[in-house]
């Protein structure tokens, strides 16, 4: 029986969480269909663009990730304490970055706001600081967007996700960089590429980005 995704994230066992998510029906997320001829490896990019952007946002770190043909891997470690060292101004603006948010708050953050309205302002904010480090809102705003942008481009609605993703706790550091290696190693094992280090969407190809190597 598959259990609720929040019930497999325990912070006081382990901050890191290896995740999965597959297309449904075997669709393509990326490369090329050869039985229409069809090209998406585009959309390569359109997941290593949106993941840097949730990294910068997110009290979650991306330890590793690669980009298949039809599904991805992601190495996360949840940075609660990252979060709550934010201060509320801090907060608001990185939620808003993805999110529009609601007018009450808006005002609280130009100073505009009377007594009641900063309350409720404050309020609404200390719920985005729980979700900024929430690998649930994080993976949500992933998959959402990625979906979103393949139906558009396929001229389609519906599902384009097989189910939400699938979480494994890595519970202590061997375990994490056996995963990483894992993952890394992915385009390898598929026979997408030769090596590691010639995948564009595989993070062992960017050291010098902002992709947490090392678990403490």
């Amino acid at each position: 029986m598959t259990r609720a995704r929040y019930t497999q994230v325990s912070l006081d066992s382990t901050s890191c969480y290896h995740c999965i998510c597959r297309c449904v029906r075997r669709a393509f997320l990326c490369g090329k269909d050869h039985y229409s001829g069809q090209d998406y490896e585009h959309r390569r990019q359109w997941v290593v663009d949106r993941l840097s952007v949730l990294a910068e946002v997110f009290a979650i770190d991306l330890c590793a990730y690669a980009v298949m043909s039809n599904h991805y891997h992601l190495v996360l470690r949840i940075n609660q304490q990252k979060a709550l060292s934010w201060s509320d101004r801090e907060e608001a603006e990185r939620w808003m970055q993805l999110f529009s948010g609601p007018l009450i708050v808006k005002r609280w953050l130009k100073g505009e706001a009377e007594d009641a309205e900063s309350l409720k302002a404050e309020e609404i904010v200390f719920q985005w600081r729980e979700r900024l480090y929430d690998m649930g809102w994080f993976m949500k705003c992933l998959n959402e967007y990625l979906a979103r942008r393949a139906n558009e481009e396929d001229c389609c609605k519906g599902r384009f996700w097989e189910s939400r993703y699938k979480c494994q706790a890595l519970l202590d550091e061997k375990a994490v960089l056996q995963c990483m290696a894992y993952v890394d190693l992915n385009p390898v094992r598929a026979d997408m590429a030769g090596s590691p280090i010639t995948r564009l969407s595989s993070s062992v190809q960017k050291p010098s980005a902002k992709v947490m190597r090392t678990i403490s």
